[in-house]
């Protein structure tokens, strides 16, 4: 246990390092092009642990495949969508689904949608979730591990590519 409790001090210490450079706009976007689609697979693929557990399947939309290409810092993006697909598996429920789809905007931009089906979040909670440590429930928190700040750390890193991250939710039907 004190393994765990060092590891997760650990996480916490490069967790706040990284949001205040986040927030004092000291970290550097390595920017480059890339398939959007081919890091969600990389992201579902190094995921596939949490997700067998599970029995969640993770996949691409349908419709959604055919190749997207974007202009952005691919590791930092990367760090976005294993935090979302993350927390889908964290919330999701047993033998559901993570979906994730990729629409082209306009020429310039994508949305880039991961939904889950699991517990959901009330709507009371959904303008806080991405301020650091909030908790949507102080029990269910501590066993899912985690230090509060992926969510911020993600609404930081789509800011600094000058975008916008927004979530919509259903209790017991899914975010």
């Amino acid at each position: 246990n004190t393994a765990k409790n060092a590891d997760r001090l650990v996480n916490l210490m490069n967790d706040l390092d990284e949001i205040s450079k986040l927030e004092r706009g000291e970290q550097v976007l390595y920017k480059q092009n890339f398939i959007i689609q081919d890091l969600l697979r990389e992201v579902f693929d190094s995921l596939s642990i949490n997700t067998q557990e599970k029995g969640i399947k993770a996949i691409i939309k349908k419709g959604c495949e055919a190749p997207l290409g974007v202009f952005a810092d691919k590791e930092k993006i990367k760090q976005v969508l294993i935090n979302l697909v993350e927390n889908a598996c964290k919330y999701g429920r047993t033998n559901g689904n993570i979906v994730a789809s990729v629409y082209s905007t306009d020429e310039q931009h994508v949305l880039v949608e991961v939904s889950d089906d699991g517990i959901g979040i009330d709507e009371e909670h959904l303008p806080r979730i991405f301020e650091r440590f909030y908790r949507t429930d102080e029990a269910r928190s501590r066993d899912k591990g985690g230090t509060g700040l992926g969510l911020a750390i993600c609404k930081h890193i789509i800011e600094a590519h000058a975008q916008s991250i927004h979530v919509r939710s259903t209790p017991n039907v899914g975010t």
